[in-house]
Formats: structure tokens, sequence, C-alpha cells
């Protein structure tokens, strides 16, 4: 038999770290906007509990501190990848005055 999904196997545990990435957290960690917790899936903008460290690369799927919100979307596009969110822009500033 395969290996069951630690999501699953851990399902109380999961269930309490999602329920808590949902009350702590109101923008996606991957695009930095702000995530509508009213909308249900399959929506792409629905709010999701996304793993820093993906599972399939060793990440815990009931560890808070692995745990973030993101948007379906955002998660979908992410995949099991470990690309960073997307860093805030910053303005530029120059000394020479125009």
């Amino acid at each position: 038999m395969a290996n069951p999904n630690p999501r699953s196997a851990n399902g109380h545990r999961r269930r309490q770290v999602r329920a808590r990435v949902l009350r702590e957290e109101h923008t996606c960690w991957l695009c930095n906007k702000p995530v509508d917790k009213t909308l249900k899936t399959p929506d792409p903008g629905s709010p999701e509990v996304d793993e820093v460290i993906p599972v399939s690369l060793g990440g815990s799927p009931t560890q808070r501190s692995n745990c973030r919100l993101a948007h379906r979307l955002c998660n979908v596009r992410r995949g099991n990848g470990t690309r960073q969110p997307k860093p805030t822009v910053q303005p530029v500033t120059t000394t020479r005055s125009w």
C-alpha cells in the first residue's frame, strides 16, 4: 500500500492549523493581496493553506510555521515549487533632482 497523504493522516491537527491560519492571516503570502475568506472552492480567489516547504519535499502540513494563507490560484501556480513570495515593491529614489 502507498504511503498515506500526510495532510489526511493528521486530519485533526491539520484542521486546527488551517483554522489558525485562516484566523490569523488576511493576505496571500505569494502575491501580497487580500484574501476573501467567504469564497468557496473551486473559486480561484478562495483561501487555501499553503506549505512554505511543500509536503512532497519534506515540509510539515501540521506545523504552523510552515503553513501560510494563499489564494487558490496562487497556490496552484506555485505547485510544489519552492518559489518565494513576491517581494514588496520599494519606490526608487534618486539623489538627483529632475
